[in-house]
């Protein structure tokens, strides 16, 4: 069959295509809605913000950002470094006491490996709040409240189910021929999995980075929790006090200061998203 195009006409084939690409840059805007309209409201007057619902501002108001970054108990860059500390900390542990965890499950033979595998997965479908009052009063006996370690030894201690499965998950991918290439060339397990297993699992620590880094950078309950002193909150706690219960809340310092918290997450998503896309795609978690 062919087909005869009049000048000027669109080619059949490349029709669907087009609505397809139209769609989903109409579904994007949906889905960027919120966050132009808190661009839009971080140059707002306070007393405008919920009555302007234009995305383009009629009164602006760019003060608000200086004055967001100042009007707390604390300049807000102070906010952001503690946030920065506890997630690169974060990310350090996951990575390395995950991957570990990881390796076990995935490449060593053990008795009990099968039943530790499927309880490490069980603890994945246990609700968080279950662990609240026992781990609160595990650290309180510690005399670890008030301190950042109770946001960061868990995360020394592969506690989170979800990086061990996807990073077994990869493991499992890699030829076994490897291992024997390395227990051949006299390397124990853990030198087999620093030399040879960890030098191929940069997509899936990229990928578990991308994810500890917005799920840590984002915890508010956590640091509501076991934080007490101003000068130790992190950035959510920070954002928190811009509302007043009394209906005195600067909005507009609000919303400038959630942009600026929110610049580190996109510009951090963005520099990995290759290597999130590649480690998604070899885990099998589609």
């Amino acid at each position: 069959m062919t087909f005869t195009l009049v000048r000027g006409q669109t080619p059949p084939a490349r029709r669907p295509r087009f609505g397809r690409h139209l769609l989903l840059c109409l579904i994007g805007l949906v889905m960027m809605y919120p966050l132009l309209w808190m661009i839009s409201s971080s140059v707002k007057p306070s007393i405008t913000v919920f009555t302007d619902e234009s995305l383009w501002p009629a009164a602006w108001d760019l003060g608000n950002y200086p004055r967001g970054w100042t009007s707390l108990s604390e300049p807000f860059e102070v906010y952001l470094v503690n946030s920065l500390i506890i997630v690169t900390l974060s990310i350090v542990g996951n990575l390395f006491s995950c991957s570990l965890a990881a390796f076990a499950f995935a490449r060593l033979r053990f008795a009990g490996r099968k039943l530790f595998f499927a309880m490490m997965l069980g603890t994945m479908m246990l609700p968080g709040h279950v662990l609240v009052v026992p781990q609160y009063v595990l650290f309180d006996k510690l005399g670890w409240l008030n301190t950042y370690y109770p946001l960061l030894v868990p995360h020394f201690l592969a506690t989170n189910g979800f990086y061990i499965f996807l990073m077994v998950q990869f493991m499992r991918s890699l030829p076994t021929e490897l291992d024997d290439a390395a227990r051949i060339d006299g390397c124990g397990p853990f030198r087999t999995f620093w030399k040879v297993i960890m030098p191929l699992c940069r997509p899936a620590f990229a990928t578990t980075a991308i994810f500890t880094f917005i799920s840590v950078w984002n915890e508010f309950f956590a640091p509501l929790l076991y934080l007490t002193d101003p000068r130790l909150y992190t950035v959510p706690l920070a954002l928190r006090q811009f509302m007043d219960s009394e209906g005195q809340s600067q909005w507009g310092e609000m919303f400038a200061m959630s942009f600026v918290s929110l610049a580190p997450v996109i510009g951090f998503f963005i520099a990995g998203q290759k290597h999130l896309v590649k480690g998604i795609a070899t885990t099998g978690l589609r």
